[in-house]
């Protein structure tokens, strides 16, 4: 079983977003790892394995617009099954 099951993958887009906050921010306030934080000023990817993918979604919406959003089971794909 994986310590963080959720790979979760969503862009932000908004204005005088920071890389390193947002990086900061999502460390220090929610549980998981594998973290990539980047892009520039008005977009931002963010990778995060996680088990509470809504959370990086919420925190994402309210600093920006989210879109292009997937959230995969590493679970489910680590038994050969659909994630």
């Amino acid at each position: 079983m994986l310590e963080f099951r959720y790979d979760t993958q969503l862009l932000i887009e908004g204005e005088n977003l920071d890389e390193d906050e947002i990086n900061d921010y999502i460390t220090e306030h929610f549980k998981g790892d594998c973290l990539l934080a980047v892009g520039d000023d008005e977009l931002i990817k963010i990778h995060f394995h996680t088990n509470e993918p809504w959370k990086i979604l919420e925190y994402g919406a309210s600093i920006g617009e989210i879109y292009d959003i997937v959230v995969e089971d590493m679970d489910r794909q680590a038994r050969g099954l659909q994630g």
